[in-house]
């Protein structure tokens, strides 16, 4: 996967929120001595962390942490981890990074930041629709049928749609219900303003008891599993690219019938930055598409594509204004469900069947290929400076 579905989530999470990253944004604010936390507040600060109603990410956890071992300890003064040695890496950059600041400065500025998480975690985003903050955090994904039609929304609009191992799990169940109920196409679309950024590169922070082989092992099968159920899906498949799209959310498009895309949608594949290699049929489907040429462009060296290129490319079917795109394509769609379902059913199979023996063995290869990926040196220094720059100030 364009950015390893790996399942090292847990021990992060576990481990960042005791002690714990940094958003931008949420950058720190040295104040006067007079305005200074006391310990009181911060031991306060301390406890509610554990209280937050919300997942702050792994960026912000590891902020969290950094600002901890700096208002508790001082500036970093343990050896640098191992670049092999993943998380604790990733926690001794963060903590590093804050160089000289002072323990009370430090304390102050974890206070501020707990501050404004809680405030953040009691009040809805104005953003969000009512219907989305009925749905439990949890509900990364949402299935709905209407109008002959299923859709499979991504539904992490906060954190850009990014894949969990769950989602993984969940788009394969959604896929395999949605091949057998009575609607005549399927979609598969996003919440707010990113389509997908592909996958959640925080799940690559927790390893299982096997070790690394075992992560890479059953990323692999997973990753095998999800492509597997795109090549086999019986009806017509659209991509309702509603932004932004990264890693294996774009290179299983290839694996769509019909692709149409928001003029603000963009297509990037950052393998060979993240010492990867191509997933979703992508080897086969992008030269074939859009030749062979263009293909390397965005498979080895990561170029991101507009709209506008990748329709002219073959990638994206159509391309709709941002302010119309909604109306237009889903009164196309709602049209083309009235059409006889088993003909174009039919259609599909006719379309596709000679190649799916094909696609299956691209799967399969690139799955094995990724498998040896991940466990590389290459791969592991590369997600670990990835998410080093995240951290840094």
């Amino acid at each position: 996967m364009a950015g390893l579905a790996g399942r090292f989530a847990r021990r992060w999470f576990s481990g960042l929120l005791g002690s714990p990253l940094q958003v931008p944004a949420l950058g720190l604010h040295v104040r006067g001595p007079a305005m200074l936390a006391s310990q009181k507040d911060f031991n306060n600060a301390v406890s509610q962390v554990k209280l937050l109603k919300e997942d702050p990410g792994n960026e912000v956890k590891l902020k969290l942490y950094a600002l901890y071992k700096q208002a508790t300890e001082g500036p970093c003064n343990v050896p640098k981890p191992g670049m092999l040695d993943f998380i604790n890496k990733t926690k001794w950059d963060a903590w590093n990074a804050l160089g000289s600041l002072s323990k009370e400065a430090a304390r102050q500025n974890y206070v501020d930041l707990v501050s404004r998480l809680s405030a953040s975690s009691e009040s809805p985003s104005p953003e969000a629709p009512a219907a989305d903050r009925k749905q439990p955090e949890s509900d990364s994904l949402v299935v709905t049928s209407e109008d002959g039609i299923t859709t499979i929304r991504l539904n992490r609009p906060a954190k850009k749609n990014a894949l969990t191992t769950q989602m993984y799990h969940d788009i394969i169940a959604a896929l395999q219900a949605a091949s057998k109920d009575e609607s005549a196409i399927t979609v598969l679309t996003g919440s707010g303003d990113y389509y997908c950024s592909g996958n959640d590169l925080t799940n690559f922070t927790h390893l299982p008891a096997g070790g690394l082989e075992e992560m890479a092992r059953s990323a692999a099968a997973l990753l095998r599993d999800f492509v597997n159920c795109f090549i086999d899906f019986p009806k017509p498949l659209v991509a309702v690219v509603n932004g932004p799209a990264v890693g294996i959310s774009v290179t299983i498009l290839g694996l769509f019938d019909v692709v149409y895309a928001t003029d603000r949608a963009s297509f990037h594949t950052p393998f060979s930055h993240l010492g990867q290699s191509p997933e979703g049929c992508s080897s086969y489907t992008f030269p074939k598409i859009m030749g062979s040429s263009k293909a390397a462009e965005m498979l080895l060296f990561g170029k991101k594509l507009t709209a506008q290129e990748a329709c002219a490319q073959g990638l994206v079917t159509e391309v709709f204004p941002d302010g119309t795109f909604q109306k237009e394509v889903w009164a196309r769609l709602k049209a083309y469900s009235k059409l006889p379902p088993n003909a174009m059913r039919i259609s599909k199979q006719i379309i596709r069947n000679r190649e799916k023996e094909k696609l299956h063995a691209v799967n399969a290869e690139e799955s094995s290929v990724l498998r040896e990926r991940w466990q590389s040196d290459e791969c592991m220094n590369a997600i670990a400076s990835f998410l080093s720059r995240k951290a840094k100030l």
